[in-house]
């Protein structure tokens, strides 16, 4: 458990995250019939590093929120728009959550839902390349980075990592995506370590539907299984990340390494879960030249 000052501070940068105001998309777009199968997408604006004769990077981002159906991508889009803003083209991606906290129950709401998370990113990912021509003419699909925040940096890892999932997967492709990389953001990236450190309430035991399904089903989705991968990935990651502590992301780092692999790690001092995707943070900016490094 944080002490008094750490729960304080990680409050604090959660209450600044979430205080700037929604950003409209210039775009959204559905990749299925449900509600929640949306895609928002912004255009990239007017930058030094951009210009209307050169496509721009394309950031497909997928939110996180514990993969609980109270966070959905409205609190992510003041990060969108500030990628927009330094010339990338984003694709901010929605997907089903789990069931919403029963009123007046006093329970936490369950993470996830098997496997209607997984079909929905795979389904967005798989539909992306022909909404992104119709919808953002200005990107260059061809230069796609994936990033996602917390359970959202296990999407994109994931997401990233299908082409090794195991033979009987329904998500499993036959080539890697045409990534130019990965930028995950304090992900929840090792379901073994984040099932002991209790991350997020237990969220990726809930996730994978309780603890007789967590170990038959974490081959399919955990990305510490899922390596090599063959993609450039880089982890972004606070060490004072009481949410999503550092050695989750240094167990992924670990197990890279084992598989043959190297995975780029930045540590930042005296940062928490959330400056990570907060536009008046410093930490976001660097989570948008780790971005760039990949993309341009």
């Amino acid at each position: 458990m944080p002490d008094d000052d750490a729960a304080a501070r990680a409050a604090a940068e959660e209450e600044s995250a979430f205080s700037h105001p929604p950003v409209d998309p210039d775009v959204t777009a559905a990749y299925g019939d449900h509600p929640d199968q949306v895609i928002d997408f912004y255009a990239p604006r007017d930058t030094a590093s951009s210009s209307p004769a050169v496509p721009s990077p394309l950031v497909v981002a997928l939110h996180g929120g514990a993969w609980r159906a109270r966070y959905d991508r409205r609190h992510l889009t003041p990060f969108a728009d500030f990628l927009a803003r330094r010339g990338f083209a984003v694709a901010n991606v929605e997907y089903r959550r789990g069931s919403s906290e029963p009123a007046g129950s006093g329970e936490t709401p369950v993470a996830g839902r098997w496997p209607d998370t997984f079909d929905d990113v795979a389904a967005a990912l798989d539909a992306l390349p022909e909404l992104v021509r119709e919808a953002l003419p200005q990107a260059d699909p061809r230069r796609t980075v994936i990033t996602g925040h917390s359970a959202g940096g296990q999407l994109a890892l994931w997401a990233a990592a299908r082409h090794v999932l195991p033979a009987d997967s329904p998500w499993r492709t036959d080539r890697p995506a045409p990534l130019r990389g990965v930028v995950a953001l304090a992900p929840i990236a090792d379901f073994a370590v984040a099932e002991k450190l209790n991350v997020c309430g237990n969220a990726a035991l809930q996730l994978l539907g309780g603890q007789d399904e967590f170990n038959a089903r974490r081959p399919y989705v955990d990305p510490a299984l899922l390596l090599p991968t063959g993609i450039a990935t880089t982890i972004v990651q606070g060490r004072a990340d009481v949410v999503v502590p550092q050695a989750v992301a240094e167990s992924y780092a670990d197990a890279a390494a084992k598989a043959g692999e190297v995975v780029g790690l930045t540590l930042l001092e005296d940062v928490g879960h959330f400056p990570l995707i907060d536009p008046a943070a410093d930490a976001c900016a660097v989570v948008a030249e780790e971005i760039g490094q990949l993309a341009w």
